[in-house]
Parts: C-alpha cells; structure tokens; sequence
C-alpha cells in the first residue's frame, strides 16, 4: 500500500520524466539538442567552424569537440560521446575499421590538407645529402602517404604495387642511403630544423606557417585519396542531421573561407 509520502515521491517523478525524455529526443541539430561533431584541432576545426556558421544561419546548431590526436574522435564516436566527426581520410578509416573493428560509413567529403615535402636545408630533393634523415608520420596510413609522395619525387623506389599501406620495408632501391625518421604527425614541423627534410600534411602544416603549394619540395595533386570524410555509426548514414552537415561544406562561404584562409593549401571536396 503506497504511503502519502510515496505517491508525492512518485508524483514528482512523473512530472520530471516528461523533460528527460523532450531532452533526449529532441531533434538533433535543434538549440535543445545541438549535432555533436568531434574534430582534430587546427585546419579541419577551423573549417568546421566555417560550416557551423554557415548552418546556422538556417537554423542548425552544432557543438564542436577538439581532439589532440587521431584515435579519440573515432573512440567518441564509437562511444556515442559524438554524433559525427569530420577529420579521417578512407585510408586512415578502413585500417581503423580493421583494427578497432569500428562499424563507421562516410557520408560526404570534406577538404583535402595536401601533404608536402618540406625542407629549411635544401631548395630541392634532388640536393639530399647520402644519408639524409627524412621524417614521415608514425601512422600507417600516413606513413604510407608520404613514402608513396617521396617515391613519386625520384627520392628513392617501392615495391610495384606499394599503396597507403606502404612501409620503410617496401623500399626496394634506395641509392642515397636515407634514413627514415618516424614521428608523431603533430610534432614533425616542430621538428623540421632537426631533420633534412619532411613530409607533413596540410593541416599541420599551415598552422606552421608552411604552405605545400608554395613551400613544398614535393606535393600531392588534387587526385589524392586522402580527401577527410564526415564518418557516423552505420544506420545514421540517412539520417537528415548527417546529409544536412556533408552538404554544409559545400557552402559556398565556406569555400569563400577555405581560399581566402589557406590559399590553395587546403582544397573543399576533392
């Protein structure tokens, strides 16, 4: 039998539970429930930034999350801490999806950070000294990435067939003897005086102060794969939140902002 004091405790649950649940389902992309979209700092969130605005002039919120490094956006995600991140490349995808069994689909392309050889010691790869030591992203995909650009430079020679996947163990012919130096893809500009020469990817780069398109030795073309995708869990692939915000880097703002900002270093849906 329910005391008095029981049926006000009960009451007053009730009347709580219609909130919780106006919060939870409330459309997502609304004021009440903003599109949680996970992104790595630097040129993807400032582009993201971009699109943000550009959406919510039509009404769409999205919270945006900064990650330091390439693991945690896809860990949120799978997590359900994120609805959506925009920062991975399909390379970088497909071996995270085989590794970490993540069930992730793209939906929509972003901007491609082109990847260039830099150097502060030498005005062109053809002057690499015997033994050179060249820094290249720890990643596998990116690794990969910059061995392929640095073989299609004349730097040295891979395997026929090498891709992405491409390791210092593909290297078959390597005639001035260089040294590859692995580093986290965060720090190699950080550590471009201490090497002859590296290769990094857009989005570090320029916050550098290095544009591939002027200050490369070596840079990648617009046909590259490694265009970043706007990635959900499979089954919210159709949702309208997740079309609305892979339309949104095709703003015409936001291509406006990427030209103006990056100068050609960063290239919209490639």
């Amino acid at each position: 039998m329910l005391t008095k004091r029981s049926l006000i405790l009960a009451s007053g649950a009730a009347a709580l539970l219609p909130l919780a649940v106006r919060a939870q389902d409330a459309e997502v992309g609304t004021a009440a429930r903003p599109l949680r979209v996970g992104v790595t700092s630097g040129v993807h969130a400032q582009v993201l930034e971009a699109v943000r605005d550009a959406l919510a002039r039509d009404n769409f919120h999205i919270r945006i999350t900064e990650f330091a490094d390439f693991i945690q956006p896809n860990v949120a995600l799978a997590a359900g801490e994120i609805d959506v991140n925009t920062y991975q490349h399909l390379p970088f995808l497909e071996a995270q999806k085989q590794q970490r069994g993540y069930d992730f689909v793209p939906v929509g392309k972003t901007v491609l950070t082109v990847m260039g050889v830099f150097s502060r010691k030498h005005k062109s790869l053809a002057d690499l000294p015997n033994g050179a030591r060249v820094a290249i992203p720890n990643d596998p995909t990116n690794g990969g990435r910059a061995l392929l650009l640095l073989a299609k430079a004349g730097v040295f020679k891979l395997r026929d067939g090498a891709d992405f996947r491409a390791t210092i163990a593909d290297i078959t012919e390597n005639p001035k003897r260089i040294r590859i130096v692995e580093l986290e893809a965060a720090s190699i500009a950080r550590a471009l005086d201490d090497v002859d020469a590296a290769a990094i990817t857009g989005n570090y780069a320029v916050p550098a102060g290095l544009n591939p398109l002027k200050d490369g030795l070596a840079v990648e073309g617009a046909d590259s794969v490694y265009t970043v995708l706007v990635v959900v869990r499979r089954g919210d692939e159709n949702k309208p939140w997740a079309q609305r915000l892979a339309r949104g880097y095709a703003d015409p703002s936001v291509k406006a902002f990427v030209e103006k900002t990056f100068g050609g270093a960063v290239i919209v849906g490639a």
